[in-house]
């Protein structure tokens, strides 16, 4: 997907998922590409990746799920519809 068909209210969410994918593997911005952006409503607050040991507000939380490619490898995000992006390791291939 090019990033001019990513729908405007989801262009932060996805430059702040491939930031954090490029710190994570040390790779730069421009080698990460965009597979698949979707609108999703969250059951919680957790966006879809609760952590252990953690409370989340059970409220429906609109979002995105973003699916990054990088160096033959992909990885899953998730997001609010403001500026809270969660790497969701376990659903990553």
């Amino acid at each position: 997907m090019e990033s001019d068909s990513i729908s405007i209210g989801a262009e932060t969410a996805v430059e702040l998922a491939k930031a954090d994918l490029a710190r994570r593997k040390g790779v730069n911005r421009g080698s990460i590409a965009v597979i698949k952006v979707e609108a999703v409503d969250w059951p919680d607050t957790s966006l879809g990746c609760p952590q252990p040991d953690m409370m989340y507000a059970q409220v429906i939380t609109p979002g995105y799920r973003i699916v990054l490619s990088c160096a033959g490898e992909t990885h899953v995000y998730h997001s609010d519809r403001g500026t809270r992006v969660v790497y969701c390791p376990r659903i990553s291939g």
